[in-house]
């Protein structure tokens, strides 16, 4: 194919991917005596919980094709957990659509949605970056945001809410998100609400759903949560996660996926179902998260850290009011590696984001080294 024949590059439209960038300083850390502690990517290091695997290994049999909507069962369970966890009673079948991890289903929601050039996405100021990513991938417009009501919302299809967040452990309470579902139904915008940390509550103000009654009425139309297995039940692995909301977008968006074959495998179903049906294993990991944390949180705030906000989710947001990226250079060197904040927008760039993932052990090792 010649060059003049060559379809445009996606790439042109995307940022650098931001975690290059950061691997001269885990190889400083890696140097250091006693190997880099690597606190930047929070990444689940505990075991698969046991009934989690017992069901997988019992679906290995699986040979024919599997359904882009997942099994009866999976749907029962999704809805079950939606009403038990979410306060999302009365839902159906149709509200619910397995995902192949919730990553995927935040990159390519915009272009399954039919967005394109001339429509806006909105996101929060400090936010995930794939939320931009997929809002360029479609040609649309990012908008990043402090406050949604303060949005233009002409051509603004599109609105990413999320709590608890990522980075910063923020959580907004139910009036924050009624308001923000209200503003965003007056003016016919789609609101997706990234819940994927509910479960990893810590302080403060408790996690609620963007479909609790006192947020949406109960009623789910233009609302769409997102929710990911990944941390509460360590299996990122699995790529497990699934959207639960308005029937008639997920509707839409199950059509999409089944033209483009976007199933999950037959026994990650299983699985999924599985521990959708077990709460005592994701007390079992908030207690070993929690213990991490309060460790971690102690050495930082010691060592000269303000930490704010981090009331939930996996990682405590962290400033000593220099740049984020000299910060990133200093604990490298004792072999710490922490992520940058402006990672996650150029608001964040005074503070880092310290996961609590690693194991026991290198956490321990982590304190010992910033005491």
């Amino acid at each position: 194919m010649s060059q003049s024949a060559r379809p445009r590059s996606a790439l042109s439209r995307l940022p650098v991917f931001p975690w290059d960038r950061l691997e001269p300083y885990k190889a400083a850390a890696a140097a250091c005596p006693g190997g880099i502690v690597d606190l930047s990517v929070g990444t689940p290091v505990d075991p698969v919980p046991e009934v989690v695997r017992r069901a997988l290994a019992g679906a290995a049999d699986r040979p024919g094709y599997p359904a882009v909507w997942g099994t009866s069962a999976l749907r029962d369970a999704i809805v079950g957990w939606s009403g038990r966890r979410l306060g999302a009673h009365g839902l159906e079948h149709g509200n619910v659509l397995p995902v192949i991890g919730s990553k995927e289903f935040v990159a390519w929601l915009p272009t399954q949605l039919g967005l394109g050039a001339g429509d806006r996405v909105a996101f929060p100021r400090l936010a995930y970056p794939t939320y931009e990513v997929g809002a360029r991938l479609a040609g649309c417009e990012p908008v990043p945001y402090d406050d949604p009501a303060g949005l233009d919302p002409a051509g603004l299809r599109l609105l990413w809410l999320n709590s608890p967040s990522n980075p910063t452990g923020r959580v907004l309470d139910a009036g924050e998100l009624r308001a923000a579902v209200a503003w965003a139904r007056r003016h016919g915008v789609l609101v997706v609400s990234d819940e994927c940390y509910l479960e990893l509550g810590w302080e403060g103000t408790e996690p609620v759903s963007a479909l609790h009654p006192q947020v949406c009425g109960g009623d789910p139309s233009g609302v769409i949560a997102l929710h990911s297995l990944s941390k509460r039940s360590n299996l990122a692995g699995y790529r497990a996660a699934f959207a639960v909301g308005d029937a008639a977008v997920l509707g839409e968006l199950l059509t999409v996926r089944r033209h483009g074959g976007m199933m999950l495998p037959a026994p990650v179903q299983e699985a999924m179902t599985a521990a959708l049906g077990d709460d005592a294993h994701v007390a079992e990991q908030r207690a070993r998260y929690a213990a991490r944390r309060s460790a971690l949180r102690t050495a930082l705030q010691a060592r000269g850290f303000r930490v704010e906000h981090s009331e939930a989710s996996l990682y405590l947001w962290a400033t000593r009011g220099e740049p984020g990226w000299d910060t990133v250079a200093d604990l490298s060197k004792l072999g710490v590696l922490v992520a940058p904040g402006e990672f996650y927008g150029p608001a964040g760039e005074r503070f880092v984001r310290v996961a609590f993932t690693a194991t026991d052990e290198r956490v321990a090792e982590a304190v010992r080294r910033l005491s």
